[in-house]
C-alpha cells in the first residue's frame, strides 16, 4: 500500500483544511475520496469511527484529528511559517481554532441544517425559520470577530497566511455558501475580503479537485 493514506471528502471543510496543510507542506499522500453514505471498510478498519480526515502514515500510525493532521504536516515542512505567526502568540491562535471548532461549527450547523442537528422537539416548539435565525445571531458573533481581527492585516495574525487561517477558512466558506448573497451583504468586510482571497488561492483551488470515490483496487491518485 502507498503511504501516507488520506481518506477525504472533499467539501467537508475537516478535510480540506487538512488537504491544505498537507499540499502547503508538498507532503505527497495517496487521495481516497469517501462516499459519507457508504464507508469503505478500509476506513472503517483504521479509524472505527469512521469520519473524515483519516491521514495513515507508513509506520502504522493514524491521525483522525484534522488539527492533528495539519501539525502533523507542518511538522514536515513549514516554508512559509504557518506555525510562527507575524503578529499574535501560538496559544491566541490555538484558542482562535477552538471556538470555531466549537462554539462556531455548533451554530453554523444549526443554521445550514436545523432539520438535521436540531432536536425533533425543539423543531415541534419553534418554527425551522425561527431557529435558524438563533443560531445565525450567534454565528455572526464569531464572524463579527473575526472581520475585527482582519482590520489592520490581509490574515488573521498578520500580512502572511498562518495555520490559523487555514484552520478557519473551510467553516467560513461553508457558512458563506449557505446564502451566499446574504454573506455579500453583511457587514463584514474585512473578512469578504479574507473569504475572497482564499477563494482564489490556488492552494485552495488545487485542493478541491474532484476525484472518483474510492474503491479497493482503483489507480491510486495523489494530492
Amino acid at each position: 500500500m502507498t503511504c501516507p493514506v488520506l481518506y477525504s471528502f472533499r467539501r467537508c471543510p475537516y478535510a480540506i483544511r487538512a488537504r491544505l496543510a498537507l499540499s502547503y507542506a508538498a507532503v505527497q499522500c495517496e487521495l481516497r475520496e469517501v462516499v459519507l453514505k457508504a464507508k469503505p471498510e478500509a476506513l472503517i478498519g483504521v479509524s472505527p469511527k469512521a469520519t473524515v480526515p483519516v491521514l495513515t502514515l507508513c509506520g502504522g500510525r493514524v491521525i483522525d484529528e484534522s488539527l492533528d493532521i495539519m501539525l502533523w504536516a507542518l511538522e514536515q515542512s513549514d516554508p512559509e511559517s504557518w506555525l510562527k505567526p507575524e503578529s499574535g502568540t501560538w496559544d491566541e491562535m490555538l484558542t482562535l481554532i477552538a471556538l470555531n471548532d466549537s462554539e462556531f461549527k455548533h451554530h453554523l450547523d444549526r443554521y445550514k441544517y436545523p432539520e438535521r442537528f436540531v432536536p425533533a422537539l425543539e423543531q415541534q416548539k419553534r418554527p425551522p425559520e425561527e431557529l435558524r435565525a438563533g443560531h445565525l445571531k450567534q454565528a455572526m458573533v464569531f464572524l463579527a470577530r473575526l472581520d475585527q481581527q482582519l482590520q489592520d492585516s490581509l490574515y488573521l495574525f498578520g500580512d502572511d497566511i498562518s495555520l490559523a487561517d487555514a484552520a478557519l477558512f473551510p467553516f467560513v466558506r461553508q457558512f458563506a455558501a449557505v446564502d451566499a448573497g446574504y454573506f455579500g451583504h453583511l457587514p463584514l468586510r474585512h473578512l469578504q475580503r479574507w473569504h475572497s482571497q482564499w477563494m482564489q488561492d490556488p492552494l485552495f483551488i488545487n485542493v478541491m479537485t474532484k476525484f472518483q470515490p474510492w474503491q479497493p483496487g482503483n489507480t491510486a491518485v495523489f494530492l
